[in-house]
């Protein structure tokens, strides 16, 4: 008789544990789902955005600001939202090794596999570092993300309302049927003037390269095709012979 009550009171408790589970999987699945504000939705529709067309983030630490881009039906992006990052991990300069507690620069691509919507920091993405320049320059690290929770270690993390809206945009980009979307992380707003503020920096010759994909875009606001040549950056390049180092 004990025995029966004891796998009875193991059973009851194992579906309540069950129960709960799901609860709270089917809670972070809504978080994941949520539309976009209708202030935006309108925003969008004004500027000639579709819902599902590609976007691109871009990452400014100095700054502490994340902006969201979007295609229009013309090819070109427009700049559609603007986050504050809440808290982004370490100095101005990239990564190097895991542990270092760097947030990454450079220019990354992030595929559906790489969304997280039962992250601990209420959504996430994985940026994808390290990339084919990271691995040509032996970098190491692995989950560097963009999260909720607006803590940060070696991450960019942003307030939970923030992340919701960013998620959202990649998701629904996603959803347009766009494999992947880009995440260009800079120290700075690459302005002929701040690289020249930095010019005795280390990390000069570095960002003077990430400046070059910086620019394309903000002269053509069409995303540059960025590939690693020779363990350097290149942009736009013809599709010739090519071996990363």
């Amino acid at each position: 008789m004990k025995i029966r009550i004891s796998i009875l009171t193991f059973l009851f408790v194992s579906s309540i544990s069950m129960a709960g589970c799901q609860d709270l999987k089917r809670s972070k699945m809504i978080r994941a789902n949520q539309a976009l504000p209708v202030k935006i939705q309108k925003k969008m529709k004004a500027l000639d955005m579709p819902k599902n067309s590609p976007i691109l983030i871009r990452l400014f630490k100095e700054e502490s600001m994340l902006e969201v881009w979007k295609q229009k039906r013309d090819g070109k992006y427009g700049l559609i939202a603007e986050y504050n990052i809440c808290k982004w991990s370490g100095k101005l300069g990239p990564k190097y090794v895991e542990g270092d507690r760097q947030a990454p620069e450079g220019f990354y691509t992030v595929s559906p596999a790489q969304m997280n919507p039962y992250s601990n920091y209420y959504l996430a993405f994985d940026i994808g570092f390290p990339n084919a320049y990271d691995r040509a320059h032996g970098r190491t690290g692995r989950h560097l993300m963009v999260h909720g929770s607006c803590s940060s270690s070696g991450c960019y993390s942003m307030t939970d309302k923030s992340i919701a809206q960013i998620y959202a945009f990649g998701r629904d980009s996603f959803l347009g049927r766009h494999p992947e979307f880009q995440v260009h992380a800079f120290p700075f707003r690459m302005t002929a003037h701040n690289i020249i503020r930095y010019r005795k920096d280390p990390n000069y010759p570095f960002w003077a390269m990430l400046k070059e994909g910086y620019d394309i875009f903000e002269t053509t606001r069409i995303l540059p095709k960025i590939d690693v040549c020779y363990g350097r950056y290149v942009f736009n390049g013809s599709g010739g012979p090519c071996s990363p180092s």
